[in-house]
């Protein structure tokens, strides 16, 4: 399988979405990072570095798209989507303007850069915006389909992508629905409802439960906001216990979305993985085990559940 992080299919996709004179291209002046530079080398005069000022970003892109500009501000999630929190509310999510937002370097997996880089609040604050979509992709043949699918779409978008460089889960032959979460594997005894480095990690745990005769559904949530409530709600309804599984706090991300939307219509038990506390620097894969991201503790989690049914 291929192997590519989100944020390279992000530099690549915006390079695709430019035949579009409309696209425009915003960076903090972390292109080399974001990928953005991909755009910006193709099409130099629609790429603005505004500098180290992500407040001031979000701004300029509410003023372009409010000029029929479809912008797409990008830096890394920590700086997207915290630093910058009031003019996305204010700016961009208040008036509903066209403006898409490239977050990078998501969650514990940006290793190394430690806890002031390791954003894991940002879905919860983005889920806090009425009329914000949320896209958190899975793999390269997501990602590179989810921009363009929040090119297409009018209305501001928070696209969340990851450090890390990941296997392809998805087959070529996929096709992205904004809204629609994915059946990876299905199953009776609980199901594995996961976004983002966790699919991966979901698919692990379904083959090692299978070999103890344990048989679960694994569901991939790849847009947070709108979520798919039907697909979950079917899920409780047919396997009686849920886990989900996130590189995020525990509190507010797609965890607490599944359980309300759970609770509201067919209560079952629900397990959240994700963790509760700030990150610290380390590498990538001893970081997911210190703080619990991973196929093991997804399977300790489904047995507790299923306990609980």
């Amino acid at each position: 399988m291929a192997k590519r992080a989100t944020r390279e299919s992000y530099g690549e996709a915006l390079m695709l979405c430019g035949e579009n004179k409309n696209v425009v291209v915003l960076d903090a002046d972390l292109s080399k990072s974001t990928k953005t530079e991909v755009f910006k080398k193709k099409y130099p005069e629609r790429f603005i570095n505004v500098g180290i000022a992500e407040g001031n970003m979000m701004s300029v892109a509410a003023g372009l798209a409010s000029c029929g500009k479809i912008p797409f501000a990008s830096s890394f999630a920590m700086f997207a989507a915290g630093r910058a929190f009031e003019q996305v509310r204010n700016s961009i999510g208040y008036p509903h303007l066209n403006v898409k937002i490239g977050a990078t370097h998501a969650g514990i997996s940006v290793g190394e850069d430690g806890a002031t880089h390791q954003c894991l609040e940002d879905i919860a604050l983005m889920r806090s915006i009425p009329g914000m979509v949320i896209i958190n992709p899975a793999d390269d043949i997501e990602a590179m389909q989810a921009v363009k699918a929040a090119c297409d779409y009018v209305g501001p978008v928070y696209m969340r992508f990851g450090r890390l460089v990941v296997d392809d889960m998805n087959k070529p032959d996929y096709k992205f629905e904004l809204g629609k979460g994915v059946m990876l594997a299905d199953g009776s005894d609980a199901s594995i409802i996961a976004t983002g480095l966790m699919v991966g990690e979901a698919l692990k745990a379904k083959d090692i439960l299978a070999g103890e005769g344990i048989s679960v559904r694994v569901i991939n949530i790849h847009t947070i906001k709108p979520l798919d409530e039907e697909i979950i709600i079917k899920a409780a309804k047919e396997t009686g216990a849920i886990v989900t599984a996130e590189e995020h706090y525990i509190m507010g991300g797609l965890g607490s979305a599944v359980c309300e939307t759970v609770s509201s219509n067919c209560p079952v038990p629900v397990k959240i993985i994700g963790t509760d506390r700030f990150g610290t620097s380390g590498k990538p894969a001893e970081l997911f085990e210190a703080y619990g991201l991973t196929a093991q503790n997804i399977v300790n989690n489904i047995k507790a559940a299923i306990e609980l049914k």
